[in-house]
This record gives structure tokens, C-alpha cells and sequence, in this order.
């Protein structure tokens, strides 16, 4: 059984609600989205067979990000996790952009996911308007946010544990019909080659196909979020990071390649939902319901973990000073609340505005929102080569994670990132988000030098990078009082200054008063 936890964390405030069951769990069901489910028919019917190559690059990739964020995460975990390492790497700029376009991703996705919600349940119940269900779905979603970081955990968990089952009865179910072993099967490999080849339409096409395969992995990095509030922080990104990411590119690998192997890669049906094309030829009952109810349990999943990431990233934007302090108040159970109801409105303001203009909101805002977690998976990976060579100098026995082969390997995978985005830009069907993305960051960095001139922009912490996590016990009090110090002298935010006080040692800071 899991063992109870305290009820709050280090000096952030934050509730510490999330056990070892939950943090893998949101690793896991977090990249799992409808996109596998229904989207990855579009991959498919746009590289052939050879789909499988696509994903498994993508996947690859997104393996190595997730290894490099791992290896900070586990050296300095703290809240706001990537984005603090963006400003510790990179300076104010780098970080406000990086945690302002994060939280402007999920916010989008809240909104497109509570659209896709609303109308899967339209199909069960047609009379009830979709602006109607979709706001029911966030007003649920958004209550159990707003109780606590295990409430939060406790519906991603079960919604995740569906998800998992769901693709491993599918895989099993193919490995039957492959092999011969399912009643009335076809076995055999012969669909990978026998409708134009396993690359029918050209190897361009299946690199082409790496571009919307990285996006379907996003949602792996929320795990480094949720560390803040987890007993064990170090351990829990670790122990995710080894072999989680691992199994998601099985999944999608194995699933795609289920499909392509069953059904013929240029079946109409495939296109619109492979899953259910596949589950049609063995024969399964209620396919359709089946697959509906599936995908609405990923997208209340995503629609969950999208309320708890925007909360989080806000309430670390607040702490560094690149957003208002409004939003920094907790509740009693370590609940970030403001920021929590800021999402919940802004998704809901988006809803309202696709159910009144249609299909145009919607389109801009998918549009708008494509790039931009590619973006920050970019500053990821630059931001670990600079942290991981300061870390060597000034605390190497913080290192123990490390990534693969340094620094070749983070080099190929910092070039590997930069290709997928310049070739959103290059390939007609990702321009449009490439062009409306950059847009979305550049409207931020405009936003980041006007507090700039109005002196709202929140100090560098670059001379903290080296700094242990707040609240850790094997800080000295010199340590402690040169952490006081350090951001007394750069201008720090009181908000800053109680976390560092916080960290003395009741006896000395009792002599600092006297003094």
C-alpha cells in the first residue's frame, strides 16, 4: 500500500500529495493522447507502412530530450523544473519564453481538448449544445484540480491505467492475429509490402512524417513538473525517466505497427481511425463505441494534465518574477487555486469563441499552438549542454543521471530538434502552424521587453543555478546565508527572499536580527 505523505513540500508551499503509483502513471498516460488513438491514421496514410520508421525517430528523439531534462531535473529538481533551467542556462529572456509558451500550449490544449470532449459526448447525447458539454467537462476537471495535487493524481492514474490497458489488449490482440492464433486470421507480414512497397511513397514522405510523429510524444516532461509535489522528487524523475519514456515508444511503435500489419495502409477506414479499422477486422463488437468511449477517456486525461501544467508553470513563473504575484496565492492544501481557475476561463473564453465563429477559432488556435512545445523541447536540449558543464564544474557529484555520450549526443540532438522545425516551415501541411507559432513566440518576447522597460521583469538567477533544492536538509549556514545574500544583491523578490530565509537555521537567523 502506499504510505501517507506530509502535507506540504519544500518552501514553495506547494501540497505534496503525489505518490510513486501517480508520478508513473503521469508519465505514461501524458504522451498518450487521442492523437495515437485517431491522428496517427494521417502519419500512416502519408508515409505508408514505413510509418513505423517515422514514429520510432520521432520517438528516439523525444527519448533523448526527456534524458537530457532527466539528468537536470535529477541534479537540481525545482519548481517549474525545465523553465528554471532555461533561466539558469540561458538568462530572463530564454526562461520567460520558455515557461510563457508552455503555459500557452496547454492552455490551447484545454480549450481543444475540451472541444474534442464535447463532441464525443454529443454523439451520446445529440440534444445537449457542445459549448454546453464542454464546459461541463472543464468545470469537472477544473473541481478536482482545485482540491488537491492527489485528487489531480488519483483521476490521471485511473485515466491513464484505461489508456495502458486499452493499447496493451490491442497489441496482444494483433500479436494473435499475426502469428495465426486468432480464429479466422490471415497471417503474416505480407501487408508491409504487398500495396507499393514498405515505402510507397518515397522516403522523403517518411522523414517527412518525423514532423507530427515528435508532436504526438509531448506530455512526457509533465512528470518534471509534478516532481515539486511528489515525496520523492529525485527518485520519481528518475526512476520515470529510466524506463517510461522506454515503453511509450513501444506503444506507439508496436500499435502502428499492429495496424499496418492487419489492415492494408491505403484502407479508407485506416485514415479515419486505425484503431477501429483494426478492431473491425478481428471481429470485436460495438467497435465504435468502444473506440469513442477510449478516446474520451484520453482526452479527459489530457484535459486533466493540461489544467494541473498551466496551474504549475504560472505558480513557477511567479516565484521568479515573470508573472503577477496574484497568482503565487495557495490554499490551505498547497493548491495554487488562482492559477488554476486562469486556465479553466482562458480555455473556456476559447470554447466560447469556436462555438460562436466555428471552425475558424479552431483552426487558429491549433495553428497557433503546433510549434510551440517543439520550441521549448529546443531550449531543453540547449539549455542541458550549458547546465550539464557548469554542473561539472562547480558540483559534479550532482550528476547522478547522466546523458548518453556527452557532448556528441546532445549536440545530434539539439540538431536533430532544429531539423523538425525547419522542416514545419518547408512542409506544406505544418507551415501554417510553423508561421502562426513563431508569431505566438514572438508576441512573448514582445510581452518580455515591455516589463522589461517597465521594470517588471524578474532577476537572473544564474549565480543560483548551483543552489540546492529549497528546502533540502545538507545545506550549511554559510550556505544559506550566502543563498540570502546572493539574492538580496541581485535584486531578488520577496517572495524569493522568505524561500531563502526559510533555509537558516532558526538560531542564526535569530544572530542576522540581532546584527
Amino acid at each position: 500500500m502506499d504510505s501517507t505523505v506530509p502535507e506540504h513540500t519544500d518552501s514553495s508551499g506547494l501540497g505534496k500529495g503525489l505518490k510513486r503509483r501517480h508520478m508513473n502513471l503521469i508519465a505514461l498516460g501524458g504522451v498518450i493522447g487521442a492523437g495515437l488513438f485517431v491522428g496517427s491514421g494521417v502519419v500512416i496514410g502519408g508515409a505508408g507502412p514505413a510509418a513505423i520508421i517515422s514514429f520510432l525517430i520521432a520517438g528516439i528523439i523525444t527519448l533523448l530530450i526527456m534524458r537530457m531534462l532527466a539528468e537536470m531535473a535529477v541534479a537540481r529538481p525545482v519548481v517549474g523544473s525545465f523553465y528554471v533551467y532555461a533561466r539558469q542556462a540561458l538568462g530572463r529572456r530564454a526562461g520567460f519564453a520558455t515557461g510563457w509558451m508552455y503555459w500557452y500550449f496547454f492552455v490551447i490544449v484545454v480549450a481543444v481538448e475540451a472541444i474534442a470532449g464535447g463532441r464525443i459526448l454529443q454523439l451520446w447525447i445529440p440534444m445537449v449544445p457542445l459549448w454546453m458539454l464542454s464546459l461541463g467537462l472543464m468545470l469537472l476537471l477544473t473541481a478536482t484540480n482545485m482540491v488537491s495535487a492527489r485528487s489531480y493524481g488519483e483521476f490521471e492514474y485511473w485515466f491513464s491505467s484505461i489508456k495502458v490497458v486499452a493499447i496493451v489488449l490491442f497489441l496482444g490482440m494483433g500479436a494473435l492475429w499475426i502469428t495465426g492464433l486468432w480464429p479466422d486470421s490471415t497471417p503474416g507480414l505480407g501487408n508491409l509490402v504487398s500495396h507499393g512497397g514498405f515505402t510507397p511513397l518515397g522516403w522523403g514522405a517518411v522523414l517527412a512524417a518525423v514532423v507530427p510523429c515528435v508532436a504526438f510524444y509531448t506530455g512526457a516532461e509533465i512528470v518534471t513538473i509534478a516532481a515539486a509535489e511528489s515525496e520523492e522528487p529525485k527518485r520519481a524523475v528518475a526512476r520515470a525517466m529510466r524506463s517510461i519514456v522506454a515503453r511509450i515508444v513501444t506503444f506507439y511503435v508496436g500499435s502502428i505497427l499492429v495496424v499496418v500489419t492487419i489492415q492494408p495502409w491505403d484502407t479508407e477506414s485506416v485514415g479515419v481511425s486505425p484503431y477501429a479499422s483494426v478492431l473491425e477486422v478481428l471481429g470485436i463488437p460495438g467497435v465504435a463505441t468502444i473506440m469513442n468511449f477510449i478516446v474520451l477517456t484520453a482526452v479527459l486525461s489530457c484535459l486533466n494534465s493540461a489544467l494541473y501544467t498551466t496551474s504549475r508553470m504560472l505558480f513557477a513563473l511567479t516565484r521568479n518574477g515573470d508573472a503577477p504575484k496574484f497568482f503565487t496565492k495557495l490554499s490551505r492544501n498547497g493548491v495554487p487555486r488562482r492559477a488554476i481557475l486562469l486556465g479553466t476561463t482562458i480555455g473556456y473564453i476559447s470554447v466560447a469563441c469556436t462555438y460562436v465563429w466555428g471552425d475558424i477559432v479552431f483552426n487558429f488556435l491549433v495553428n497557433s499552438y503546433g510549434a510551440v512545445a517543439l520550441f521549448v523541447y529546443l531550449l531543453i536540449a540547449v539549455s542541458q549542454v550549458v547546465l550539464r558543464r557548469r554542473l561539472e564544474r562547480e558540483d559534479p557529484a550532482a550528476l547522478q543521471l547522466r546523458m548518453w555520450l556527452f557532448p556528441w549526443l546532445s549536440y545530434a540532438t539539439i540538431a536533430l530538434m532544429a531539423t523538425v522545425i525547419l522542416a514545419m516551415a518547408f512542409l506544406p501541411s505544418t507551415r501554417s502552424q510553423f508561421l502562426m507559432s513563431g508569431l505566438t513566440l514572438i508576441a512573448i518576447l514582445i510581452s518580455y521587453e515591455v516589463r522589461k522597460w517597465l521594470g517588471k521583469a524578474g532577476v537572473d538567477d544564474e549565480s543560483l543555478s548551483a543552489a540546492p533544492l529549497v528546502g533540502s536538509a545538507d545545506e550549511s549556514v554559510s550556505q544559506a546565508e550566502k543563498r540570502i545574500e546572493s539574492v538580496e544583491t541581485l535584486g531578488g523578490s520577496d517572495i524569493e527572499l522568505a524561500a531563502a530565509a526559510q533555509q537558516e537555521p532558526n538560531s542564526h537567523r535569530h544572530h542576522r536580527r540581532q546584527s
